[in-house]
């Protein structure tokens, strides 16, 4: 299980959604509740590939992010 340090509430929401499937920013925006600005979410998702606990993918031209 993966050791959760260091998070901001709202890097705290991202992990827990993204823990059980992997999204695009917009489909993360919907979902959690505490971010309703995406330039927010796009903040907490840098915090997020700067602890190393984010990765992302390209699929059929839309960006998705995961929690490894």
């Amino acid at each position: 299980m993966m050791e959760i340090v260091n998070l901001t509430e709202k890097q705290k929401s991202v992990v827990d959604i993204l823990k059980k499937e992997h999204l695009t920013s917009f489909q993360i925006l919907t979902r959690v509740k505490n971010i309703s600005i995406i330039l927010v979410l796009y903040k907490e998702l840098d915090g997020l590939y700067k602890k190393g606990m984010l990765g992302s993918y390209i699929k059929n031209n839309l960006k998705y992010y995961y929690i490894p």
